[in-house]
């Protein structure tokens, strides 16, 4: 069975809108630089020809791993209740045992910006976070078997 992305429409429609760009704009602009780079004869020695390559098979990559998000994708309705933590809630936490706050925003898998908060649903933490209350205690499981407590102190 294929691995499922839970998101929104608007998750799915910038991924579709990136793909188009890859495919209708950069994928052109590289293969001219290819095209330029190779016009300078010997590519044995010739680190433009190399440079644009690489970017070729990052960009090809890249696109293969937008179809495959996009193929399948599974687009949930965007939650507007906030008493409970879903998908694009923005969650402020306390841990006790550090004795700090977080924020966090849960986003598709496709959405994670960790530097920026955004934190996958599937994540260790947005999995406790998820379908929790305002004032509830939730026992984040770490992958390598130890586990810390959050306090969920507001949902946005």
């Amino acid at each position: 069975m294929s691995e499922r992305f839970v998101m929104t429409q608007k998750n799915l429609d910038d991924l579709k809108k990136e793909l188009d760009y890859l495919v209708k704009t950069k994928r052109p602009e590289i293969i001219e630089r290819i095209a330029e780079a190779r016009s300078h004869g010997d590519l044995s020695e010739n680190a433009e020809y190399d440079a644009a390559r690489e970017e070729q098979r990052s960009n090809e990559g890249k696109i293969a791993e937008l179809e495959y998000q996009i193929k399948n994708a599974d687009v949930r309705e965007e939650e507007t209740d906030n008493t409970f933590v879903h998908l694009n809630s923005v969650v402020k936490v306390y841990d006790e045992d550090m004795e700090e706050e977080s924020v966090y925003t849960l986003t598709s898998v496709t959405d994670v910006d960790v530097m920026n908060g955004k934190i996958s649903i599937e994540s260790p933490i947005g999995k406790a976070l998820l379908k929790k209350k305002k004032g509830e205690r939730v026992n984040v499981e770490c992958p390598d078997g130890t586990s810390y407590i959050l306090k969920i102190l507001s949902i946005n």
